[in-house]
């Protein structure tokens, strides 16, 4: 595994890199009404009224927050990252 930290918006985003996937989290804070969705390579969070999206790389993703953690799930293909 491998880790590096870049920006999804002004938060910190960590990049956590496995041999078959790459998993992405970062704490949006504990908003009562955040929602995540993925489409066409991009994440999108919607909080507290505010819409932030980061772009990520063509394949199967999955994007949840759990308890003000925003994890986005990325499943490797071949020649991808």
């Amino acid at each position: 595994m491998t880790s590096e930290q870049q920006l999804f918006d002004e938060t910190p985003l960590r990049r956590f890199e496995y041999d078959d996937s790459v998993v992405l989290a970062a704490d949006v804070g504990p908003a009562a009404d955040a929602s995540v969705d993925v489409v066409d390579g991009t994440v999108i969070v919607v909080a507290d009224g505010h819409q932030h999206e980061q772009e990520i790389p063509a394949g199967d993703a999955r994007a949840f927050i759990n308890h003000g953690v925003l994890t986005i799930e990325l499943s490797e293909r071949e020649g991808d990252y």
